[in-house]
């Protein structure tokens, strides 16, 4: 990844984006009482929350070994865990550097090609895409008269309104050129770096391949239902730390990850703003006000930041201590 100005300039706009959208979903709201249910949460619970989120992390990182034991691979437990909260903690700084990172990880410390480090990282995220889309899906069906309204309201007339307002005949003449900028720059690098394109392009198809070569798929999806059930459960626990969502249902935990999950994806540092909003949002679907919803977005948010900031900087740490004994 070539790190230049225009890059600088491209991660600084989204994390400015990301401090506006945080200050929208805060403006106008009780600021004195937010900070009270801060300073006066449960701690117990908040930490509780924060073990199933690292729970999920060891999980996350038994997945992805189990992808380059498919390829045979031998990546040690250890390793892959350092690499993810490392690729974490770089996300904190720049939106999906984290996955180049902890493939720059494992290529450092167990010599696995690059791109077929990506390859396997590109399909465990299609997965957690899939199921992320299967979750929302469930979402939709057993709590449609929950999130009916603001699905309607939020999404359904934002995107009619969109759609409405497009100029086809811009989008074809967009689309055509940036087919055709693809093309060209495909056979240009074809022709100026051709062995080095074909031994990236291997690398990558083994990575991609790295599914259907498990042994053990059974025990692999096993993995990544726990993964997504510990998602929950970090949030459920965490409705117990303020008095406001004490009362909240595993349910209402079900539905802020899936909201979570959503924002998330967003390139934006860490999810700032994004995820305090839509964490809110999907709480107020339950009868708490908005307010108390930043209340609790914010002490999840900062205990999973904090959490990557002290695990993810002695992950690095320790790599580090490894490569210069080696």
């Amino acid at each position: 990844m070539t790190f230049d100005l225009k890059t600088a300039l491209k991660y600084i706009l989204l994390f400015l984006i990301g401090i506006v959208v945080l200050y929208l979903a805060f403006r106008g709201q009780d600021l004195e009482r937010i900070w009270f249910e801060i300073k006066t949460a449960n701690y117990f619970w908040i930490s509780a929350s924060a073990s199933a989120v690292l729970i999920a992390h060891v999980l996350r990182a038994l997945r992805w070994q189990m992808l380059y034991k498919s390829l045979h691979y031998k990546v040690t437990l250890s390793n892959a865990y350092h690499a993810v909260m490392i690729g974490y903690l770089a996300n904190l700084a720049l939106p999906r550097f984290g996955e180049i990172g902890r493939c720059s990880v494992i290529h450092e410390a167990e010599r696995v090609p690059m791109f077929a480090s990506i390859g396997t990282v590109i399909t465990e995220r299609l997965v957690d895409v899939l199921v992320l889309l299967l979750t929302a899906i469930a979402m939709i069906i057993f709590q449609y008269h929950v999130v009916s309204g603001f699905l309607y309201k939020a999404i359904y007339i934002n995107l009619i309104s969109k759609i409405s307002s497009l100029n086809y005949l811009w989008i074809t003449i967009i689309v055509i050129l940036l087919l055709s900028t693809v093309v060209v720059a495909v056979y240009l690098l074809r022709q100026k770096f051709s062995k080095k394109l074909l031994r990236i392009f291997v690398n990558l198809r083994q990575g991609f391949g790295s599914y259907g070569k498990l042994k053990q798929k059974g025990l692999f999806l096993t993995y990544t239902l726990a993964i997504w059930v510990f998602y929950c459960l970090s949030m459920y626990f965490a409705f117990s730390a303020i008095r406001a969502t004490a009362d909240l249902s595993f349910n209402a935990a079900f539905t802020a990850v899936v909201f979570s999950g959503f924002a998330m994806a967003a390139p934006v540092q860490g999810g700032i703003g994004v995820f305090h909003w839509m964490v809110a949002q999907s709480l107020v679907l339950y009868g708490i006000s908005f307010k108390d919803g930043l209340a609790y977005a914010t002490i999840i948010h900062s205990s999973q930041v904090l959490l990557i900031l002290i695990l993810g900087s002695l992950s690095l740490l320790i790599i580090l201590t490894k490569k210069k004994i080696h």
